[in-house]
């Protein structure tokens, strides 16, 4: 049975968080909103602020090996966001997407109850498959979003 171990980040951890950070910007380039240009050559400095700006980072770790990360923020009065989400694909389909959305919601749960809202390209079908597993509904297309994404939101 493989061992799953979710892992809180401060910004001492910026390693570990930069490589798969990396790996998911190269694997996933669709995904995010920033690219792998953008960060292959970052300096230790800016990997630091990233983990220091956004108030929840974790890693996943399956069989003691880098398989995900996720991170929470609480931007303004708005509900909780869940953002920079990935899973390796050697770890899909093994746990690790629900285990970090869970850990996300119940740290945002303690902060800001009421709901966590994500937002995903649209036509990205196996993230949006796992989103709405973990119980988050569809809102629809976010305007003037480029790519188009969708806005997901799950109660706390």
């Amino acid at each position: 049975m493989p061992v799953l171990r979710l892992r809180d980040l401060t910004p001492d951890d910026w390693r570990d968080w930069r490589a798969l950070r990396l790996q998911a910007l190269a694997e996933a380039p669709y995904a995010f909103g920033s690219t792998l240009v953008d960060w292959q050559d970052a300096p230790e400095e800016r990997w630091r602020g990233r983990l220091a700006e956004v108030a929840y980072n974790l890693i996943a770790e399956l069989d003691d090996r880098p398989a995900g990360m996720a991170s929470g923020t609480l931007d303004g009065d708005g509900p909780a966001e869940l953002v920079s989400m990935w899973v390796a694909p050697f770890a899909r389909g093994a746990g690790v997407g629900a285990a970090l959305i869970d850990a996300v919601a119940v740290w945002a749960a303690v902060r800001r109850p009421g709901e966590l809202v994500l937002q995903v390209v649209d036509g990205n079908e196996p993230a949006i498959g796992l989103y709405q597993r973990a119980g988050f509904v569809d809102r629809g297309i976010v305007a003037d979003s480029n790519p188009p994404e969708r806005l997901m939101s799950r109660p706390l």
